[in-house]
């Protein structure tokens, strides 16, 4: 069982905010339906995925090759994932015949020793855990488990677990500090963290150990990457990690060690999420306190307005403190949801609910606005700046798309995005000792077990037009509630009197001894945001915020050159028209503003710069790109 805090199961949670409630909808509606047509390559002018045509032809089903990324196989495994939670939380029983066809086609797959990879067992049959650098064996592995535990829960069905099991065994005999053991460990960490998921279902402490041993090993003397380098000089499989740099792979020291996060921004938050994790398990201190280290290290100095973290398109890496660009940001939508895993598990670990700001800021903003209104077009890539032009392939830009696509060669972020909005409940809702935690406010009906029968929860959540929130039980609950930082002298109602709840580690402490109702007001307006001036790009602009969501100009509303626009001191923020055409109906925020003009005709000239009065217009990150497509702008220039 989880130590204490654990998230209340898919089945006894249901979305009903109108935002949100789209979306977990349309995973099982829409996006479940088109991403099993992609895997199996049924969509006409998309990227090719080839991905369960692999299983089949290592199962002898049929003639070809090995094709896509050398993780290729992770997309059915975190589709299975996402359905997964759809059939748990009630909305995916249709899906059961596809997923049992995708996990009978995996387990014919398989090899007599439990071993499973696709490119591996077509492509390099006889080079197995040789290049764990790039070969990605342990990340794939670790998705296979991810899902097999999510479909044991779902259903009962023990058929792919029993699968990931034999895998997870080969890995746990393969890898560890025996003479006979590799003591190596993975290039792209995901397996540490479905070990422990795996643990936790079966109690067996192999998988906790080899967790555990994959995060102490890495990054000691001899350092094995640097063996293994040595050994494989330029496989091909990733031609720019020739030139390897440990801090890539946060091998650069044992991370117990690490202060600052660095490296790949994707494996770098799922090794953080793991920490966290172990630290819990382990009642390891030390890992607890790097744990913590490396969470400030990205939230307080490396993470962007938007929840985004990972600056430069080359590598997909941090870079250093404050670097934090605009226009040519990366900001993979999977490093964000890599940022909501690693605050859920900090929150656990210390029981302190402002580890949720950050996780609230990353799915309000960068999660949701990886994947589109209609479920069928994603973001890799979540910059706080676009001008179309110059997204141009073969340049420096080539990373930023300046509309969501269909698919991607390399297809991480929709798989990943789908299972995460599936799966949405577990950062609304968690136990803790008798205790119900609220930490998200969605609009949501929950049932909790806290005394002698269960307890049924609804939250009707309006943050944005009201700014509150309401809470009832139809019996007695202690709950601890979320207070968010952008609260403003929040208030509190127990059956319409006046409360002022003990708050504790950003928690509001109320316990209702009988059936009653708790009304939230947040105070919530939309508000100015500077950044810090060590943020050079960022210097004399402000961004608009309202509660946890960021806003943006977009061309479709302000006409096209954006960043000629500046702003007026002390300017009214007014709610205008709702969204009605996209989710959630969300306001538009207008305000007054001026244009910059330098008078200047040629591409250089002496200056006549002028201000021409004109009004403003912004509506939320996540929903850009819904409508006309064209630029898009986060920060904005200030003048005194």
């Amino acid at each position: 069982m989880q130590k204490g805090y654990r998230p209340l199961g898919h089945n006894r949670v249901e979305i009903t905010d109108p935002l949100f409630g789209h979306y977990v909808n349309m995973i099982a509606e829409k996006v479940l339906p088109y991403q099993w047509n992609i895997l199996n390559d049924r969509i006409e002018g998309t990227e090719r995925s080839h991905c369960l045509a692999n299983f089949r032809i290592v199962a002898g089903e049929m003639d070809g090759e090995f094709y896509g990324a050398v993780f290729q196989d992770s997309d059915v495994y975190k589709w299975l994932e996402a359905v997964s939670y759809s059939i748990e939380s009630g909305k995916g029983s249709a899906f059961v015949p596809l997923a049992e066809e995708a996990i009978d086609l995996i387990i014919r797959a398989q090899q007599p020793d439990g071993y499973l990879n696709t490119y591996y067992t077509l492509v390099e049959p006889r080079k197995r855990w040789s290049n764990l650098r790039e070969g990605h064996e342990l990340y794939c592995a670790g998705y296979l488990i991810g899902a097999a535990v999510a479909y044991f829960n779902a259903t009962g069905s023990k058929k792919l677990l029993n699968a990931a099991i034999r895998f997870a065994d080969l890995i746990s005999d393969t890898f560890g500090p025996g003479r006979e053991q590799i003591h190596g460990y993975p290039g792209h960490q995901e397996i540490e963290l479905a070990l422990i998921r795996l643990y936790r279902v079966t109690q067996d402490p192999r998988y906790l150990e080899t967790a555990r041993y994959f995060i102490h090993q890495r990054g000691r003397e001899p350092n094995y990457f640097i063996q293994e380098l040595n050994q494989n000089q330029n496989t091909g499989i990733f031609p720019e990690l020739d030139d390897f740099d440990l801090k890539y792979a946060q091998a650069h020291m044992p991370p117990v060690e690490q202060r600052s996060i660095e490296g790949h921004a994707v494996r770098a938050i799922y090794m953080c999420a793991a920490m966290a994790d172990l630290a819990r398990e382990c009642d390891d201190t030390e890992l607890a306190e790097a744990s913590l280290a490396l969470w400030k290290s990205v939230t307080e100095k490396r993470m962007f307005i938007t929840g985004g973290i990972g600056s430069s398109g080359f590598l997909e890496r941090f870079t250093t403190d404050y670097d934090l660009p605009n226009g040519s940001a990366y900001c993979e939508t999977c490093a964000s949801v890599g940022l909501m895993m690693f605050g859920q598990r900090m929150a656990a670990l210390s029981s302190d609910a402002s580890f949720y700001d950050a996780v609230e800021k990353a799915l309000y903003n960068t999660v949701l606005a990886g994947i589109s209104a209609d479920g069928l077009r994603y973001f890799y890539v979540n910059p706080l700046e676009v001008w179309p032009e110059i997204c141009l392939p073969y340049s420096s830009m080539a990373h930023v798309k300046p509309v969501r696509q269909q698919w991607f060669s390399v297809a991480c972020c929709p798989t990943n995005v789908a299972r995460t909005l599936a799966s949405l409940g577990q950062y609304i809702y968690a136990e803790d000792e008798g205790t119900l935690c609220i930490h998200q406010f969605i609009s949501s009906r929950a049932e909790y077990q806290g005394g002698q029968r269960p307890v049924r929860i609804s939250m009707e959540a309006d943050i944005v037009h009201r700014g509150t929130v309401r809470i009832s039980s139809d019996g007695p609950v202690n709950l601890r509630i979320r207070v968010p930082s952008y609260a403003e002298n929040p208030a509190f109602r127990v059956d319409g009197k006046v409360c002022e709840p003990e708050i504790r580690n950003s928690y509001a402490l109320i316990d209702l001894e009988t059936p009653g109702e708790i009304l939230m007001d947040l105070h919530i307006a939309p508000r100015w945001v500077a950044a810090s001036d060590r943020v050079r790009v960022n210097a004399g602009k402000t961004a608009l915020m309202l509660g946890p969501f960021v806003y943006c100009l977009e061309e479709a509303d302000n006409g096209d050159n954006l960043a000629s626009f500046a702003l007026a001191p002390d300017i009214e923020v007014r709610r205008g028209e709702s969204l009605s055409s996209l989710p959630g109906a969300l306001p538009k925020l207008e305000y007054p503003g001026f244009r910059f003009s330098s008078g200047v005709g040629s591409l250089y000239g002496s200056p006549n710069f002028t201000l021409g009065e004109t009004s403003i217009t912004a509506v939320p990150y996540c929903l850009w790109c819904n409508r006309t497509p064209g630029e898009m702008l986060v920060w904005q220039k200030q003048r005194l």
